[in-house]
């Protein structure tokens, strides 16, 4: 069994050379966190606040998995600004590895066009923090091992840490474009967004001076109406980290059973990873969503299934005056 994690070990760290700077978590329900996405996307919902929380449970066969946990607040006002924060912590392997961040955002919504305005492009910034570390004392050195008697944790390591722990102030930007036009077959939406734009320092790095690269994002799709209660929402996500990029295509519907219930459906796919069967519902002013990623990538040949497996929820207050006949405002996963 330990030659197994090994093994499993090796490929983690070869596949992490590979991409080359990917250090940011991701999530296959994306627009459930939008502050994760895209700050231009900040307040864009119909209501007057917006409270989302999602968990992720990558390579659950893995010893110490990776877990994702992100919770994001988000506020509506009527002076074309809205403001929202965000926390997020990943932690994983043995070592007591955590990465944690925390951003206030803010987006302008007032430019409008077309006929009664319903062609809105939406701005957004966001800035607070990175923090990461790991925790020494569950970590175990070369030096601990002898050639006769084995492994002794109680032998003090040889090896010297310097630092344990780094967080550095961290910033970004985006922008969103959306058709509200109500009653249309087709609304489109898309976006772009830079992502640690103020470059923090990477103290993890070889030389301890590197910098977190830029992350961009470009995400788009269409909702589709097929009929007065049901739609499709075919939608594209790519990512670029230096060198590391992320594929992603996908689509769900909408069936709308009555004022207060909806029920969601689809699949996305990872390009080179994994498919994402993803399922939800909306009751009054609640949403439910659960994703199961089937990896298909050589990692998961290799560990017999690397799976992961998502968990959300959203909860709308709406407005005292609800927006009038405005059917589409985001996509919603």
């Amino acid at each position: 069994m330990r030659n197994k994690y090994k093994l499993m070990l090796l490929v983690l760290v070869l596949c992490a050379a590979r991409l080359n700077a990917q250090v940011d978590p991701h999530f296959s329900g994306y627009y459930i966190y939008p502050s994760w996405l895209n700050p231009a996307l900040t307040g864009t919902f119909d209501g007057s606040y917006r409270v989302a929380a999602i968990y992720r449970n990558q390579w659950a066969s893995i010893s110490a998995p990776f877990e994702t946990i992100g919770v994001n607040g988000e506020f509506t006002t009527e002076k074309n600004l809205n403001v929202g924060v965000s926390l997020l912590r990943q932690t994983a392997g043995d070592g007591g590895y955590s990465y944690t961040t925390g951003y206030g955002s803010v987006s302008y919504t007032g430019l409008k066009f077309g006929k009664e305005g319903m062609h809105r492009v939406h701005f957004g910034l966001q800035a607070g923090f990175i923090q990461r570390r790991f925790d020494r004392s569950k970590l175990s050195f070369g030096s601990q091992w002898n050639a006769v008697t084995g492994y002794n944790p109680n032998l003090t390591p040889n090896e010297e840490l310097s630092r344990t722990s780094a967080a550095a102030f961290d910033a970004g930007a985006g922008v969103m474009y959306f058709d509200a036009t109500p009653g249309k077959k087709l609304n489109l939406f898309g976006g772009f967004a830079a992502s640690h734009l103020s470059q923090p320092d990477d103290k993890f790095s070889a030389t301890g001076t590197e910098k977190v690269p830029v992350r961009y994002t470009i995400h788009a799709g269409a909702r589709i109406a097929v009929s007065n209660e049901f739609s499709i929402t075919p939608n594209v996500l790519y990512l670029r980290q230096r060198s590391a990029e992320e594929k992603m295509i996908g689509a769900y519907g909408q069936y709308i059973i009555s004022d207060e219930t909806n029920l969601m459906g689809g699949i996305n796919y990872r390009f080179k990873d994994a498919f994402s069967p993803f399922v939800g519902f909306t009751y009054k002013n609640i949403m439910f969503g659960a994703a199961y990623d089937v990896n298909n990538s050589d990692l998961g040949k290799i560990v017999n299934g690397a799976n992961s497996f998502e968990f959300s929820i959203t909860i709308i207050g709406l407005k005292k005056t609800k927006t009038p006949e405005v059917e589409f405002v985001c996509p919603r996963l």
